[in-house]
């Protein structure tokens, strides 16, 4: 099987010639490995990676993650977007006017040299403050327009050529309701909302969950094969099984039964405490749940996650890459690699990786022994 056939074969539910060993690569390990370049992609970079250390692709490029209305015009929609340096840190101040009423958000992220643009920006000032904001940005939020949607179809496709037969292209999109409901209103607001003005949190959260929906058709038409979704926010260790069920899930799942009836898998991105919401995630169905992290980056047992969603979601992780990977010598590494896969590969519907994208600092002799262990142990 060619690396593509075989990760598709796993998204499909079927049994490959053996496990998929897809680590999660972005630009902090990139800038790591190759520290003399300035330009790094998550889509050219990482092919050229996977054709040194041979293991199978999942691109997951993060172009289109922040969406086009925080970028540029739209009708009734201005953008007055600006970055500067301040101390060590890359503030960015988003202005967007609409009829009536200016919204602003700030964001930061560190000065990380080649690798800033793969950082997380943290939001200083969250771009909805009031129920005035939220009833502005629902009225007049505005959908794709064709020069959005060609660029979105064209980069899509370029990557789709680029990767080839070495995997798939699993873009982050603009997805993720909750998630990124907590970037524009504040998680503290959102996570009261639903006991405080049920109505409007519903209103913000369906307006989100409907845009997202439309928003990553031009990826897949271009030929991304999954989308991704951030699902961290709402983990098991700031909201119950309840609350995730009536507030989190009814629009999570909208986002997902969207991006499925297009024809793409979904990976439903929870890097923590996840092992209460097993039975959730089992109801959700996305394709693929990453990472299923062990402690103390989580709560989860690889074991316990397959007997639960096996049959129904696969899984991705689970290996230790913050302490473990990089601290342990070669051989202990090839040793935990060959015990996870052994217990992830039974019945399919499990993809090797860490437990999140791996970091600088980690040896490059534990990353290969990884690889090797993992596509050894492996085969069916």
């Amino acid at each position: 099987m060619t690396s593509r056939e075989r990760v598709l074969t796993v998204l499909r539910g079927g049994i490959p010639d053996r496990v998929p060993v897809v680590p999660f690569i972005q630009e902090e390990y990139l800038a790591w490995i190759y520290p003399d370049r300035r330009q790094l992609d998550r889509v050219d970079t990482v092919v050229e990676l996977a054709r040194e250390l041979s293991f199978d692709v999942i691109a997951k490029h993060n172009r289109f993650m922040t969406p086009a209305f925080m970028l540029r015009d739209h009708a009734n929609w201005r953008v007055h977007r600006e970055t500067a340096r301040r101390d060590d840190m890359w503030v960015t101040r988003v202005e967007i006017a609409t009829p009536g009423r200016t919204l602003t958000q700030e964001s930061a992220v560190p000065d990380a040299g080649a690798a800033t643009q793969g950082l997380m920006p943290t939001v200083q000032k969250h771009l909805l403050e009031s129920a005035d904001d939220i009833d502005a940005f629902i009225r007049w939020l505005p959908g794709l327009d064709a020069q959005d949607i060609q660029s979105m179809r064209d980069t899509a496709s370029g990557w789709r050529q680029r990767v080839g037969d070495l995997g798939i292209n699993a873009p982050w999109g603009w997805a993720g309701v909750f998630n990124y409901a907590s970037d524009l209103w504040g998680i503290e607001n959102l996570m009261m909302a639903p006991y405080t003005d049920e109505a409007l949190y519903a209103a913000l959260m369906g307006k989100l969950a409907d845009h997202m929906s439309a928003y990553n058709l031009p990826l897949i038409e271009g030929g991304a094969d999954a989308i991704g979704l951030q699902g961290h926010i709402a983990n098991a260790r700031s909201v119950g099984p309840d609350y995730f069920m009536s507030f989190v899930y009814p629009y999570e799942k909208r986002l997902i039964e969207a991006l499925h009836a297009a024809g793409a898998f979904t990976v439903y991105h929870n890097c923590g405490f996840a092992r209460t919401f097993y039975p959730c995630y089992r109801e959700l169905g996305m394709t693929v749940w990453e990472t299923v992290s062990e402690p103390p980056q989580g709560d989860n047992d690889l074991a316990e996650a397959k007997r639960a969603l096996g049959d129904r979601v696969c899984l991705l992780g689970n290996l230790d890459q913050l302490r473990f990977l990089k601290t342990a010598t070669p051989a202990e590494v090839d040793a935990k690699a060959r015990a996870i896969v052994r217990t992830g590969k039974p019945g399919g519907r499990y993809l090797f990786a860490a437990s999140d994208f791996l970091e600088k600092g980690t040896p490059l002799d534990n990353v290969k022994a990884m690889l090797f262990a993992a596509t050894e142990e492996g085969v069916y």
